[in-house]
């Protein structure tokens, strides 16, 4: 079975930075992917950000505001949110796709941290 624990959410002016952490633990053979998805009041879950094979892609939303880094060695994913908008409040869930040693390949998700920007 493989846990997510998400840290680094909360509340913070326009303009602000977070950071935001995931740790995958558990029967991983492999990570094969992580990111950060949101889901704001009345939205759709969205991607905001993801690395794969050391390959970052972002959501056009954040492009230059947002970075993503990955910790293999801890199986941890960051993401670090600059120049924040209060239209990035949302929920965010953390994202992997990781290769079980007894299961396979299965994609997981954390329990989601509350990202709130005031204006």
């Amino acid at each position: 079975q493989v846990q997510l624990v998400e840290s680094g959410g909360g509340l913070v002016q326009a303009g602000g930075s977070l950071r935001l952490s995931c740790a995958a633990s558990g029967s991983i053979f492999s990570v094969n992917a992580m990111g950060w998805y949101r889901q704001g009041p009345g939205k759709q879950r969205e991607l905001v950000a993801n690395i794969i094979s050391g390959v970052t892609n972002y959501a056009d939303s954040v492009k230059g505001r947002c970075t993503i880094s990955r910790d293999d060695a801890k199986n941890t994913v960051y993401l670090q949110m600059n120049s924040l908008k209060p239209e990035d409040t949302a929920v965010y869930y953390c994202y992997t796709q990781v290769t079980d040693k007894y299961t396979g390949i299965r994609s997981h998700w954390g329990q989601g941290t509350q990202v709130t920007v005031s204006s």
